[in-house]
């Protein structure tokens, strides 16, 4: 009888049905990424193949993601269960938009960073395993945003956790070895209270599957338990964001590897923080994130402020782009302070009930579009940052210079991304900002917004310095060459040369780039996607059919 009825609730608990073929496309990203790596390790004594077998892989994986987008895009969220266990028991692998945007934004900028390797890493370095590495911390990051488990999160964060301390400390330098120590030991900080705080709410909701969580969280009476889960919660992405006041490990550690890795870890790392604070405090636990919207205002702007005012004071043109990447942190959590529609309803619908509607969604809208422009524009300036510091022998301001006049193709794509990462038009950041400065002000938060406009503004200024310094006045004389025209003779044998600074370094930029200016010049197609992406996480309604099959 027990046996009998143990085989009864499998039967209820299992999905006896074939998996459509085209569910498969959902894990594909992470599998494509492990089979990638492990290949490349069993090949670890031809590393010569290395760079011509990751470069179709990441071609690979980045049509899979496009694959996925346009799916999701087309029908709306997609789940598929993991050994045919029916949710909540089983693992669920669930995509909305906004995931398939950020999977697949992640996939291109990973594409970029593996060309730009083939001409800055070196063969010792790809013994070390480089590439292995690459396509293990892309898996924990294409997993971190497919998953629809909570606990699993946790999981693939410590997956490309992983894969970024092998890239961190790759050359075993000793400032490698110190920022990775930084690096290590605050992110183990932040995982473990992730961790901590995961088995606190399977305590309370006895569930990990998202799609559960959030439907029971819904419905549970108002009381201090599920607040005390979301304060937690930003308390561990914020730390992962690098948000203030938890941001001093960033500056402290990514300027220590490989400049290809700095763009990894600048253009991915942080916004997988962002993505889970969205993710979690906006699906799971609206009315507590509504609680917590002053807060995250004033860490939002704070954040701006030290990253705008820490790039202004930066002589290194690498320890300036890390300040950038804060600065970007914190206008990405402006649209998440935005308070909720039935906040602000009673002061605006006698007006216009149309704002008061939308003006979450707005302001969410903006921060995905912000941080999907800023993966792009951040890995493309690190990249760059690369290829100057190559070119010049050197990543001080002090020490750089003269490179519009011998590279002025590359200088000119420079200064497009110093347009883009200050928020000037026509370009991709420019946008977004309109979006958020928008939200705030009708939400009745212009001091939030005027802290935009002025973070904006002084990084303005901090990019007019970097060009001015590194690109438009003439080079120091250093190295004791006194001539510029023999200086102009090494800089073009040195750009033909192998390294960064080879015209390969260039083809990544290119198409970094091209978003930059599709997404700023044409940005309807973009704003349509974040704006269907802002709606899915707010009415979490076709997330929730997707994984329980429309009962819910």
């Amino acid at each position: 009888m027990a046996i009998g009825s143990i085989e009864v609730l499998k039967a209820e608990a299992m999905v006896k049905g074939a998996v459509a073929a085209s569910d498969y496309l959902i894990v594909l990203p992470v599998v494509t990424c492990f089979i990638f790596g492990a290949g490349l390790l069993m090949l670890r004594k031809r590393i010569d193949w290395h760079p011509w077998l990751a470069i179709p892989g990441f071609v690979l994986l980045f049509g899979i993601d496009v694959a996925l987008l346009l799916k999701v895009a087309g029908e709306g969220p997609q789940t598929m269960m993991m050994s045919g266990w029916k949710p909540p028991f089983g693992i669920a692998f669930t995509v909305d938009l906004m995931g398939a945007l950020f999977v697949t934004v992640a996939g291109f900028v990973a594409l970029a960073c593996a060309i730009y390797a083939v001409a800055s890493i070196s063969a010792t370095e790809r013994r070390y395993g480089f590439y292995p590495f690459l396509f293990l911390m892309m898996g924990g990051v294409s997993g971190a945003f497919l998953t629809g488990d909570i606990f699993n999160l946790y999981v693939w964060f410590e997956v490309l956790l992983i894969g970024s301390f092998g890239l961190l400390i790759l050359g075993s330098e000793h400032e490698q070895l110190d920022g990775a120590t930084k690096y290590c030991m605050l992110n183990l900080v932040g995982t473990t209270l992730f961790l901590i705080t995961t088995g606190y709410l399977y305590g309370i909701f006895g569930t990990l599957n998202m799609a559960d969580i959030a439907a029971k969280a819904a419905a549970m009476p108002d009381d201090g338990a599920v607040y005390t889960l979301a304060v937690l919660y930003l308390v561990a992405f914020s730390l992962k964001a690098a948000a203030f006041p938890l941001n001093s490990w960033l500056p402290a550690s990514y300027h220590t590897p490989r400049f290809v890795v700095s763009a990894l870890f600048a253009g991915l790392l942080t916004k997988v923080g962002v993505y889970a604070m969205i993710r979690v405090l906006l699906m799971l636990f609206p009315p507590e994130r509504a609680g917590l919207a002053p807060v995250i205002a004033w860490i939002a702007g704070l954040t701006m402020l030290v990253g705008a005012l820490g790039a202004l004071a930066q002589t290194d043109l690498r320890r300036l782009l890390n300040y950038v990447v804060i600065a970007g942190i914190g206008t990405i959590l402006a649209g998440l302070a935005v308070p909720s529609m039935t906040a602000v309803s009673g002061a605006l619908s006698a007006v216009d009930p149309a704002p008061a509607a939308g003006v979450l969604q707005t302001g969410l809208s903006g921060s995905i579009y912000y941080a999907l422009h800023s993966i792009v524009v951040m890995t493309g300036l690190y990249l760059a940052a690369g290829t100057a510091a190559f070119l010049a022998g050197s990543s001080s301001l002090a020490e750089m210079g003269g490179l519009w006049r011998r590279h002025p193709l590359f200088a000119a794509l420079v200064l497009v991304l110093l347009f883009a990462v200050s928020g000037l038009p026509p370009f991709s950041g420019f946008w977004p900002k309109v979006a958020l400065v928008r939200a705030t002000i009708t939400a009745d938060m212009p001091w939030l917004a005027g802290t935009i406009l002025v973070s904006g503004f002084l990084l303005t200024v901090a990019s007019a310095r970097v060009f001015a310094l590194a690109f438009w006045r003439p080079l120091p004389s250093i190295q004791g060459v006194a001539s510029e025209s023999e200086v102009a003779r090494i800089e073009a044998e040195t750009f033909r040369a192998p390294g960064p600074g080879r015209a390969l370094s260039l083809v990544p930029m290119l198409g970094l780039i091209s978003f930059v200016i599709a997404a700023g010049v044409w940005p309807e197609w973009l704003a349509q996607l974040t704006d269907g992406a802002a709606a899915g996480v707010i009415d979490p309604a076709a997330y929730l059919s997707s994984v329980f099959g429309g009962g819910s």
